[in-house]
């Protein structure tokens, strides 16, 4: 599933699948924080694709809990 995300005041189209996608909103909701914000907190972070750095993310997340 591809979404728009704006990151920085630019628009980026990012492709996961709906079970990341949920997974990053619940985190966001966890964190107190919009699913942008979050995306930007990983798109800062990252060295590499976008879209495997936030699966990434997803999996470190869930590792860490």
């Amino acid at each position: 599933m591809k979404r728009s995300i704006r990151i920085a005041n630019h628009q980026t189209s990012i492709s996961l699948e709906p079970e990341f996608w949920d997974e990053l909103k619940a985190i966001a909701a966890r964190e107190k924080i919009s699913l942008n914000q979050l995306v930007a907190r990983v798109d800062a972070d990252r060295t590499g694709n976008l879209s495997s750095a936030l699966r990434l993310y997803v999996l470190q997340y869930l590792k860490g809990k």
